[in-house]
């Protein structure tokens, strides 16, 4: 039976082979090969057109080319790819930046196996894959329900805010909230976005301004 070819792209060596093998399970699709960062992903499509999968499974933040412009550089040359975020980050600003670059589903590491298999084929039946949340952020970004002055936070990205205005520095928000410093990077770069601020200042400020900190 023909099968649909996959590449998993994530700098996390284990995480990569674990994927690879749960993929290689799935009845219809086959892992081609694996890479750690986009600047591996653009050698190997450009090297031949047997390296061109039929849907790539992304992370969203690695070294050298992370998944943003990996995704964009896709879909901008090979725009018969599919791309699928497969990532740890659940923070709203970096889910709609990798829709933007042109991703077409974004599901978590710790889905479970058949919701991924589930995903794939959609992907390759319907062109797309959008969980519930992701329909419903999509939704509300296009309403203007994101807008700065009516705003839905997280409970993470609360805890965040009121550590932000801490002398803790990132890495100590991160322990202290048992999250990887990537996690945490991942609220810090959605909640500037959100607010249009540039800053941890412009963060603490907004947090006072309406009360979700109190000095």
């Amino acid at each position: 039976m023909m099968k649909y070819s996959v590449v998993v792209v994530d700098d996390h060596t284990l995480l990569s082979q674990a994927i690879e093998g749960m993929v290689n399970t799935f009845d219809k699709f086959k892992v081609l090969y694996t890479c750690k960062n986009g600047k591996e992903v653009e050698e190997k499509f450009l090297a031949s057109p047997k390296n061109i999968p039929d849907l790539v499974l992304v992370d969203v933040n690695m070294p050298v080319m992370n998944g943003i412009e990996t995704t964009e550089w896709i879909v901008n040359n090979y725009p018969q790819v599919h791309v699928m975020a497969l990532s740890v980050e659940d923070a709203d600003g970096t889910i709609l930046k990798m829709l933007k670059a042109g991703a077409v589903g974004y599901l978590l590491k710790d889905t479970k196996k058949e919701i991924l298999e589930k995903a794939l084929l959609e992907m390759m039946d319907n062109g797309f894959y959008h969980t519930k949340n992701v329909t419903t952020l999509l939704l509300d970004s296009v309403s203007g329900k994101n807008s700065r002055n009516n705003l839905a936070f997280k409970d993470n990205e609360i805890t965040f805010m009121k550590l932000a205005c801490s002398e803790l520095t990132y890495k100590e928000i991160a322990e202290k909230m048992f999250l990887s410093p990537k996690t945490i990077d991942g609220y810090r770069d959605s909640l500037f976005t959100k607010l249009n601020v540039r800053n941890r200042v412009g963060l603490v400020m907004y947090a006072i301004k309406n009360k979700i900190y109190t000095p």
